[in-house]
């Protein structure tokens, strides 16, 4: 099943958008090349509403082995089994990502007008949740990409607005999901 270096799977998603700009990057050989020469050995692409039919592959050949799907009711299954996912900058498939706990690559879709995607994206990058890219510089990212840099993703609790707020109105009680 590969070799030792063999990290496994790399999942991409869009979700249920269009963003055939993505599709086609993760498509390149370019991109396939270096996933790669990081020692993944396959690529499951999730194409939306796309239109772009990616180039199918076995692997045989000591390439990447390529596969592609339109839609499925539930992608947690695939992003828990993935060793790295590149997805949209849509706000669920991120934070399902994260709460995962699996490494993750963020493209930006720059043809959307009011991109708050994309401010989500470089916040959560600045923080070193996850990595940020747009589909010109996704290569570039994934060339560079150091995954040990990132850091684990803590989901808050309902409890902590409470926490903080009783806090700073100076209650003492303090509440917690045990």
């Amino acid at each position: 099943m590969g070799t030792s270096r063999d990290k496994g799977r790399v999942f991409v998603t869009v979700g249920t958008t269009l963003f055939d700009a993505l599709v086609k990057e993760v498509d390149s050989q370019e991109c396939k090349q270096v996933l790669a020469s990081h020692g993944y050995s396959s690529l499951l692409i999730q194409l939306g509403r796309g239109s772009f039919l990616p180039t199918k592959s076995d692997g045989e050949d000591g390439s990447l082995k390529v596969d592609y799907f339109t839609f499925a009711p539930n992608l947690a299954d695939y992003i828990s089994s993935s060793a790295l996912v590149i997805s949209h900058a849509g706000s669920g498939s991120i934070f399902e990502t994260l709460r995962a706990k699996k490494p993750l690559v963020v493209v930006v879709n720059d043809l959307l007008m009011d991109n708050h995607q994309r401010e989500l994206a470089e916040e959560l990058a600045d923080k070193k949740y996850l990595l940020c890219a747009s589909p010109s510089s996704l290569v570039h990212v994934l060339r560079s990409m150091d995954l040990q840099s990132l850091v684990p993703y803590l989901p808050s609790t309902p409890f902590a607005l409470v926490n903080t707020l009783d806090a700073f109105l100076g209650f003492s009680q303090s509440y917690s999901s045990t």
